[in-house]
């Protein structure tokens, strides 16, 4: 990107070659044009069309190269070039930048009751769920990688006709025709444009889900009540959305073997504004790449709430870290499926397992080499690898591990790993084998037995599920990407955590569990939805601040919440951001702290060069969290919160400062009466107390007024020497 970009609120124009006109050197580009937008779509193509003739050949080539045209949130559109066309195209008065497409990544019911938005609230106390009227027509934009309309999730009995301000479609196509849409899912879209013909040949040419993480996704948000869900017999009970009420537009951007390209998802954004509406939830992503085109979704009332992705728990992995957008990590909830595990020497013990299994014989290790020479076939196979835990990761390596033993022709496997969610992951044994997962100290007393026994056996009984206080909740996942954010360390991502591992939820016409911070995206997708239709006169902003300031940041034993990683740690704001969410807080925060969405094109000015004041605006942005990456004094900087509550209220400041940082807040007591304006700036100075070049301390600002309202929010802070230099240790 070049000087050019910073203007407000850009637009994004993406150029795109169909195969009939690309050359082997051509690929698909961006081209960012401007705040523009055209309701005359001729006048779209006309423009565009004038742009490409000038680096093609004949009119008609440069005609047949436009893949999309966006037109409502931006201008712009999608076509293959060569190097030398995208250069000469960046030279137009009229193009902000141009930048190559990028393929993202997917990222993968008792959850609803956890987070206390149960069926069941009495009717004197009526908690969010029920104010927003089961989330009754808000519209939320799902896009993924399609739907499965015949799934039980989705059924429209008793839903009243399609809110009359929905300007949707329902593209028909392979094996989904105009019947796939109802009046829950009340419009489907497909962009299969640019994806190449192998990837086209292995999906569904249409709205249609063949990969299942979009159908799950939206049966989380906004799937009806089913009845004797359970996967395998686990888990059983009532599947539904956290908004039932709901209704679905879908936009299937995601494809078998090729991903989710910019091209796709840009003209689905595009698309969805035009469309109207309320919520666009992603479950996309990848590391390094931002979505930018979600600012003119923001900018006209849409909340847009994105995975933070499964990169963790390593630091500086979390993605989607635009400030307008509410960026989710993922958690457990207070279910889990111990196995009971009974050795040929009575011995006995528990870990978690899906699946069950007979008397069998433990072998070692479970490499290729090891299965081969340990003639495994028939046997119960123990990976017990130790020594390795330092070079593979139990999610990466156990793929891998139930390959090995189902091709080496084993009758069962146990895995032993460190501390992880991979529960879902044995999917993967489902008609070959079962499996169950141990931890090292478990797996290290099986060995002891196998070691010191010349005929060892054992048996695996039946996976249960256990829900309630016996389960350790909520805890970050292992998986779920971690802060601060590589782009943009001034901006503390992620905002929140939820649910994401063991989510049960409709996949085709069955119910199957996913993890993934995939799935904890759609819970805080369904509260918004719900918030929005509770407090319709919202911004975006007030409504990330109210889930932000108001989640908890210890369990139901009022313990720390804690984040799994190598080791377990006690969770931070760049594991989970305020906390844990608790829906039926956010509907009454008390304060929020707003931003007037053309702030952002500030913001977005400072991400395509280096602008004179670009630090102090990133620490002035009036977020629901403060990050100080490069603090080598003091630094003071504002907050601005905005009366949500009663009328008459006053509100004291608990400030939990960071280790080795001096915080003081100028005032420190805030009044609100009827007279008096409904918001109130205060001033935030930190100090070092030691000059270092360190990493980052934590700490929380709090205003509370005593009783009902207690509005938190995160703080993180690095101390510097010497600039873009974190750590010299």
């Amino acid at each position: 990107m070049d000087s050019r970009t910073a203007i407000c609120g850009a637009l994004l124009l993406l150029v795109t070659l169909l195969p009939l006109s690309a050359t082997a050197s051509s690929k698909l580009y961006i081209v960012y044009m401007g705040e523009k937008k055209h309701d005359d779509p001729s006048v779209v193509i006309a423009s565009h069309h004038d742009i490409l003739t000038s680096v093609f050949v004949s009119k008609d080539e440069a005609m047949r190269s436009i893949v999309y045209s966006y037109k409502h949130g931006f201008s712009g559109f999608a076509a293959m070039l060569t190097k030398s066309q995208a250069v000469a195209i960046a030279k137009f008065p009229e193009v902000v930048s141009v930048k190559p497409n990028i393929f993202h990544k997917t990222h993968t019911t008792r959850s609803w009751d956890f987070l206390g938005l149960d069926y069941n609230q009495l009717p004197q106390q009526p908690g969010l769920l029920k104010r927003a009227k089961y989330g009754e027509d808000v519209i939320v934009g799902v896009i993924d990688t399609g739907i499965w309309p015949e799934s039980r999730s989705f059924d429209d009995n008793g839903y009243g006709p399609v809110p009359a301000r929905w300007k949707g479609k329902c593209h028909s196509g392979e094996k989904f025709n105009a019947t796939g849409c109802n009046r829950k899912i009340i419009g489907a879209r497909w962009y299969g444009r640019g994806i190449s013909a192998e990837s086209l040949k292995s999906d569904y040419k249409s709205p249609r889900d063949l990969n299942g993480h979009g159908t799950h996704v939206a049966s989380t948000i906004a799937g009806g009540e089913v009845q004797g869900v359970s996967y395998g017999g686990l888990g059983m009970g009532v599947a539904r959305g956290g908004a039932p009420r709901a209704r679905l537009g879908i936009y299937k951007v995601c494809w078998v073997d090729e991903g989710c390209p910019d091209a796709a998802v840009l003209a689905a954004i595009d698309d969805a504004i035009h469309d109207g509406v309320d919520v666009l939830s992603l479950s996309v992503g990848g590391v390094g790449q931002e979505y930018s085109g979600t600012l003119h979704a923001v900018q006209r009332g849409i909340s847009v709430v994105f995975a933070g992705g499964n990169d963790g728990p390593v630091p500086q992995t979390v993605t989607n870290a635009m400030p307008w957008v509410t960026t989710v990590a993922a958690s457990t909830i207070d279910r889990s499926f111990p196995t009971l595990i009974s050795l040929g020497n009575k011995e006995k013990l528990v870990h978690e397992s899906d699946v069950q299994t007979n008397p069998g014989k433990i072998n070692g290790l479970c490499d290729p080499e090891s299965l081969a020479l340990g003639n495994v076939t028939g046997k119960t196979v123990l990976c017990y690898a130790p020594e390795e835990a330092s070079r593979w990761s139990p999610q990466l390596i156990l793929p891998y591990a139930i390959n090995y033993t189902i091709e080496a022709g084993a009758k069962g496997l146990i895995f032993a790993q460190y501390t992880a969610n991979n529960l879902d992951s044995l999917v993967e044994c489902e008609g070959f084998m079962p499996c169950t997962l141990v931890d090292f100290e478990i797996a290290h007393r099986i060995f002891s037995y196998w070691d010191m026994t010349d005929n060892p056996v054992v048996k695996v009984f039946p996976a249960v599920s256990v829900v309630g206080n016996g389960v350790l909740s909520p805890r970050v996942a292992s998986f779920s990407s971690r802060g601060p954010s590589l782009l943009f360390p001034g901006i503390l991502k992620p905002d929140i955590t939820a649910p994401g591992v063991n989510i049960l939820a409709a996949v085709r016409g069955s119910y199957v569990f996913y993890s993934g911070t995939s799935m904890a995206c759609p819970h805080v997708s369904a509260v918004t939805a719900m918030l929005k239709s509770v407090h319709s006169q919202w911004s975006p902003a007030m409504i990330k601040s109210a889930i932000v300031t108001t989640a908890s940041v210890t369990n139901r034993f009022g313990m720390p919440i804690q984040a799994e990683a190598v080791p377990r740690k006690l969770a931070d704001p760049f594991d989970f951001g305020g906390g844990h969410i608790d829906p039926d807080r956010a509907v009454d925060p008390g304060l929020v702290y707003d931003v007037d969405a053309r702030e952002y094109n500030k913001f977005f000015n400072c991400t395509v060069g280096y602008l004179a004041g670009c630090e102090s605006y990133y620490l002035n942005l009036n977020l629901p969290s403060i990050a100080v990456p490069d603090l080598k004094d003091h630094v003071m900087l504002r907050r601005t919160v905005t009366n949500v509550g009663p009328e008459e209220a006053t509100y004291h400041l608990v400030v939990e400062p960071p280790a080795g940082i001096d915080v003081s807040v100028e005032p420190s007591v805030i009044n609100f009466t009827q007279s008096s304006s409904k918001s109130v700036t205060f001033m935030v100075t930190f100090t070092t107390r030691q000059r270092v070049q360190g990493g980052y301390t934590f700490g929380s600002l709090t205003w509370s007024d005593g009783s009902t309202h207690s509005v938190r929010i995160p703080i993180a802070v690095r101390t510097v020497i010497q600039d873009f230099v974190a750590d010299t240790s």
